[in-house]
């Protein structure tokens, strides 16, 4: 089976978050299991890593938008995987993410296609991954490839006007009405994406169900209501890279494998921030609404009672700007940015991982803490309530600082019943988040959708 997966980002490559990191395993297991992988993204200037440029040349199908581009594709093999970059000069630029992304990733879904033709890959399933991906599901539907389409986060949509993308999308007009992309006057690649799939797949099961729902459908939950009653909707649960985040030989932290090993990456941890005696709180996260950081600054002058808190992240001024204020307490410490090795620190060091997410389609951030001895405490939501057990973690239901703080209280009582919290350490460190049963169902999915 030929399986080619398409997304605008992928580890080590270009990563701005979980998006990357799926791309960057899932496509590996999937060929560790047999299957031809290929991965399409773009050729960003900042790439990490140099592609062998395989092939260079003009591109009719997306001439009309550009003005007679050059577009090259270059590549990259690594854990039997191809891996396939798409440059043109919109993505000749400092960064990922830009103000004119609509405009960039449409005419980078023009030109995956036509650019797997040009170097001999015919995909027997493409699987397309967000909005970036949309039209690219779309155009492969159109010529009868058969598709999957995840969806990794549905706040983001990818919209954009109307009259202007449909001079970009090169699509027939039908494509462009209320039945396909046309979303409120817009055009949504994201409703393209769902609208022209053989079959949506969310990043956890009970996200699947949620985005069915007024309150986390995002005005797209109607169709989705629709998919769903088709049988065209299903929920797989993100996998984690082993590898990478192993505290037996991760490189970043002091090896351990067990409750008593853990004590020297917190003791490591607590003098690298010059924290007291207390246990330590952490997150590593987005500085977001979605992420419920705004519910952990307005608990802190509670939480600083028993608690140290380790903050790792950027993202929303206010929220950058209250946590440097914070920095000055002697039980806070807030690092802004991204920073790969800390993380790792972080991770393993911490007692407990703050995620008070107002919706968490899947999370990475949960398994990594578990998978080094760091207990969760968590909203319960999204692929949070489907990766936390009850006997590890600790759970609240609402997004208030209230709800987050009673969990907390229950995780400081638990604390002091060292026993308790050792076995709770154990568990968390034998969960099995490996990516060979999501690979394997999505493997199993392809085959479905290629038989019906």
């Amino acid at each position: 089976m030929q399986v080619v997966h398409v997304g605008s980002e992928v580890f080590p490559y270009s990563r701005s978050g979980g998006l990357g990191d799926v791309l960057g395993a899932l496509p590996a297991e999937q060929a560790r299991l047999g299957a031809q992988v290929s991965v399409v993204s773009p050729w960003y200037e900042g790439l990490a890593g140099t592609p062998a440029l395989i092939w260079e040349g003009p591109l009719p199908e997306v001439s009309g938008a550009l003005g007679n581009p050059q577009v090259r594709v270059g590549e990259l093999l690594d854990g039997g995987v191809r891996y396939l970059f798409v440059g043109m000069g919109v993505f000749d630029r400092p960064g990922l993410y830009h103000d004119d992304d609509v405009w960039r990733y449409s005419l980078f879904g023009r030109a995956v296609l036509p650019a797997l033709r040009a170097v001999g890959v015919v995909p027997d399933v493409l699987h397309g991954h967000d909005w970036q991906a949309g039209l690219v599901v779309a155009y492969a539907h159109l010529a009868g490839i058969r598709t999957v389409f995840s969806v990794h986060n549905l706040q983001y949509q990818g919209r954009w006007n109307l009259a202007e993308a449909s001079r970009w999308t090169g699509l027939p007009d039908w494509t462009l009405g209320p039945d396909a992309l046309e979303f409120h006057g817009d055009v949504s690649l994201m409703k393209g994406g769902l609208t022209f799939a053989d079959h949506v797949t969310t990043v956890s099961p009970t996200y699947a169900l949620e985005i069915t729902t007024p309150q986390y459908g995002e005005g797209l939950d109607g169709l989705l209501v629709r998919l769903t009653r088709e049988g065209r909707v299903s929920g797989i649960i993100n996998g984690l890279d082993q590898e990478r985040w192993n505290p037996r030989t991760d490189p970043d932290v002091p090896a351990f494998a067990d409750a008593v090993g853990k004590a020297a990456a917190t003791a490591t941890l607590r003098e690298e921030f010059g924290l007291d005696g207390a246990p330590i709180l952490a997150t590593v996260s987005r500085l977001a609404d979605q992420k419920g950081i705004d519910l952990l600054v307005e608990a802190l002058p509670e939480l600083v009672r028993d608690w140290n808190v380790v903050v790792l992240g950027g993202g929303d001024p206010l929220l950058t700007g209250a946590l440097i204020g914070w920095s000055q307490h002697a039980r806070v410490a807030f690092r802004q940015g991204l920073n790969e090795a800390l993380a790792h620190r972080i991770y393993a060091g911490a007692d407990a991982f703050a995620m008070p997410s107002r919706f968490e389609p899947c999370g990475l951030s949960q398994m990594i803490a578990m998978r080094y001895g760091t207990l969760p405490v968590v909203r319960e939501t999204g692929g949070l309530v489907d990766t936390v057990p009850h006997d590890i973690g600790f759970r609240f239901q609402d997004a208030t600082p209230a709800a987050l703080l009673g969990a907390c209280r229950e995780a400081t009582a638990e604390y002091g019943r060292p026993d308790a919290w050792a076995a709770r350490i154990g568990r968390a460190m034998q969960l099995d988040f490996s990516w060979a049963g999501p690979a394997g169902e999505y493997l199993d999915l392809y085959g479905r959708v290629l038989r019906e």
